[in-house]
């Protein structure tokens, strides 16, 4: 015989052909109770204390505000451009007209004067794509090289970064032309692509993520695995850094997007203006003598400029991860 503790249950037991079976035996009056009782009040207590939300009735009134303040321009020029010119004063602001006229004017958007917003739509993803997709491939292999290598004057090209940065580029505008001028560049492309690849924000983003998303360790495995510095770079480095890129892609992209002082100044021709210089040309019309009014035509404009924009923000915002480099390096 065994001797079994003395805790009021039978021991488990084990047949010889079946699982394992508990028996329960006789449990102490009182003991069952106060564990449920005193676990459930406390669980209960506990759970709901963590579950319950602290609100603030100031927090929410500044939070709605600001969501007003944000979202309130992007409903007037969605209601307003579904109506025609004569519903654009014979309507309440926010609110539809009778007539819904938006695939109208979305039409006599791309066919007025000759369809000359098809080729300022084309021209700005032209300095979209040269500018923009430049300037963040300069910013990703710069800021990679700042971060990951050492060498003399190190401290003085941060400071010129961090100078650049602090620099508007309005100020930077005339200088620029001039300095075109005298190369006769300006009224082309290369006006707007050229300034637009340089980016002291985006260097000093990318700087400053890569010095702490690509981990040393890891790059000194690879050199002693013999991968060379391009390949480890292309390898590792790129994929730690697709945050980074597409951060610093966004900016650059809303950037040039919305470029409006730079083609003011070094553009003459109309069939090289952006987007935003042929719109404000359509708005003026109405203050010149004979001129047109097409306000309906330029909120139609206006809000399919931006609808880029969106697309670009949701289709990226997937490669928004943090922590791809978290756990491969051991402390």
């Amino acid at each position: 015989m065994t001797a079994t503790p003395a805790t009021g249950r039978k021991p488990r037991t084990r047949t010889s052909s079946g699982p394992l079976v508990i028996r329960r035996g006789r449990r102490r009056p009182g003991r069952g109770s106060g564990r449920g009782s005193g676990r459930g009040s406390g669980q209960g207590s506990g759970q709901g204390s963590g579950r319950r939300v602290r609100r603030s009735a100031t927090l929410t009134a500044l939070t709605s505000v600001m969501l007003v303040y944000a979202l309130l321009p992007l409903v007037w020029l969605l209601v307003n451009a579904t109506k025609t010119q004569e519903g654009l004063f014979a309507s309440f602001g926010l609110w539809f007209a009778d007539d819904f006229a938006l695939f109208r004017n979305i039409a006599a958007t791309f066919t007025y004067d000759g369809g000359i917003f098809t080729r300022w739509l084309l021209n700005t993803l032209l300095y979209v794509v040269a500018g923009a997709g430049g300037a963040t491939v300069l910013a990703t292999v710069a800021g990679y090289g700042l971060a990951k290598f050492d060498f003399p004057g190190k401290r003085a090209v941060f400071a010129v970064v961090i100078g650049a940065v602090a620099v508007p580029g309005t100020a930077l505008a005339v200088p620029t032309f001039l300095m075109f001028s005298g190369l006769g560049l300006t009224n082309t492309p290369w006006a707007i692509i050229i300034p637009s690849l340089v980016s002291p924000f985006g260097l000093y983003l990318m700087w400053t993520f890569a010095a702490d998303a690509v981990p040393d360790e890891i790059l000194e495995s690879a050199r002693v695995d013999g991968a060379r510095e391009f390949q480890a770079f292309l390898r590792i480095g790129l994929p730690l850094l697709a945050p980074g890129i597409v951060t610093v892609l966004l900016f650059t992209v809303v950037a040039t997007w919305n470029n409006y002082f730079l083609p003011l100044i070094m553009l003459k021709d109309p069939d090289w203006y952006p987007l935003t210089l042929g719109l404000k040309n359509w708005n003026a019309q109405a203050s010149t003598i004979g001129g047109e009014a097409i306000f309906n035509l330029v909120i139609t404009g206006s809000l399919l400029t931006i609808v880029p924009l969106i697309a670009a923000f949701l289709l990226l915002q997937r490669y928004w991860q943090s922590g791809l480099a978290a756990g491969s390096v051991k402390e």
